[in-house]
């Protein structure tokens, strides 16, 4: 048997978690002679110490945006300077390295998938030392290139777009057979639209952020004596968010909890014309592969900001404005020669995928190189 293990961090739900569990659904059920596993990398290192931190992340995206982004353009963002490698050295100084090492002894993978930058940094450095040989895998799942993510001694980089590709080919030297386009990962459930279930009354899904951030209820609460269209609101975890939307009681804004299963998930998409949402890179990738409309209510600092700016500038989405209205979303739903535009470049923009992370993982899996190779 074969063993690849995953690497995201937190253990909150994340687009880091959804991607990992979507390759591994599909390799395992694709290739019987593989195994994955997926670790939270933080919480191997100190668990109690990851609910801390995963806190005060979130308290502090909400409570101090501008800060966040600031720390975030500085140090993680931007191309390699010297705040970026300061703080990459702080994963020395607090043995992360030496943490990591323990874990693949322990594990022993023939191949590693990093699905955050963070743990891609730790194995590139242990890589650059030569203390690690094991092949390792970057999956992006934002619509960029950060600063963070390890780069050169990563084995294989799936990536979103040729914007993308074009970043780590020009700026940082990666060889070119080592890139490939294949999109974010999503679930095998989530297939391509077939059909679309519509009404004579237009849906819209709306994302109201999963972990309680991203505040859609002003929006709601405008149309809540009176809607154009019918609304199912995704709210995750966010129960608070639930329990108020559900003790409206009304038939054009429906509440929905965590769904687990894609079935049903895809389903709901199969059935809406268009989403409001935030630029999560596991949600918008659905919803192009599902040829949705997708309207942007809020961005949270940090990735999500810099998602929204290269998603506008491809022409793939609509910002709303910050006092969102019907009448805004009417403007492009109603609209069929906007709404042609649109699928246009959604059109373009999922024809440019070489690829699936699955193919290209199994592929690297089955490689010459892997089979002599024994786990470092």
């Amino acid at each position: 048997m074969k063993k690849i293990l995953f690497l995201p961090l937190f253990q909150m739900p994340s687009g880091h978690h959804r991607a990992a569990d979507a390759l591994i659904d599909s390799i395992q059920s694709s290739d019987e002679t593989i195994t994955c596993r997926k670790i939270d990398f933080l919480s191997y290192w100190n668990e109690p110490l990851e609910k801390t931190i995963g806190n005060m992340y979130l308290k502090w995206i909400s409570s101090l945006p501008k800060t966040y982004h600031w720390v975030y353009r500085r140090f993680m963002y931007e191309p390699k300077n010297q705040q970026n490698t300061m703080l990459i050295d702080y994963v020395q100084m607090l043995g992360f390295e030496t943490k990591m090492l323990e874990l693949l002894k322990e594990e022993k993978p023939d191949l590693i998938v990093c699905t955050h930058c963070f743990p891609s940094a730790i194995v590139s450095r242990l890589k650059r030392k030569h203390q690690l040989s094991i092949p390792v895998v970057n999956v992006y799942t934002d619509f960029f290139v950060n600063g963070i993510w390890g780069k050169e001694h990563i084995d294989l980089h799936l990536v979103n777009d040729e914007t993308m590709k074009r970043v780590l080919l020009e700026k940082h030297n990666v060889a070119e057979e080592q890139i490939s386009i294949t999109g974010i990962p999503t679930s095998d459930e989530m297939v391509s639209l077939t059909t679309r279930y519509l009404s004579d009354k237009k849906h819209i899904l709306v994302a109201g952020g999963s972990s309680g951030i991203g505040n859609i209820l002003p929006y709601l609460r405008s149309i809540r004596e009176n809607a154009r269209y019918q609304y199912t609101v995704l709210c995750g975890k966010n129960d608070k968010l639930f329990k108020e939307l559900e003790s409206w009681n009304l038939a054009h804004i429906k509440p929905k909890g965590y769904i687990e299963c894609r079935e049903e998930m895809n389903m709901l998409y199969e059935q809406a014309d268009a989403i409001i949402t935030k630029p999560g890179g596991i949600t918008i990738s659905e919803a192009l592969k599902k040829r949705l409309l997708i309207f942007v209510h809020t961005a949270l600092p940090g990735q999500e900001q810099y998602n929204l700016r290269g998603l506008k500038e491809k022409g793939l989405i609509m910002e709303l404005d910050d006092q969102p209205s019907e009448n805004e979303i009417a403007l492009i739903l109603e609209n069929e020669w906007r709404r042609k535009q649109i699928f246009s470049r959604m059109d373009d923009y999922l024809m440019s995928t070489e690829s699936s992370a699955m193919k290209e993982i199994v592929k690297l899996m089955d490689s010459p190189a892997m089979l002599n190779m024994q786990p470092g």
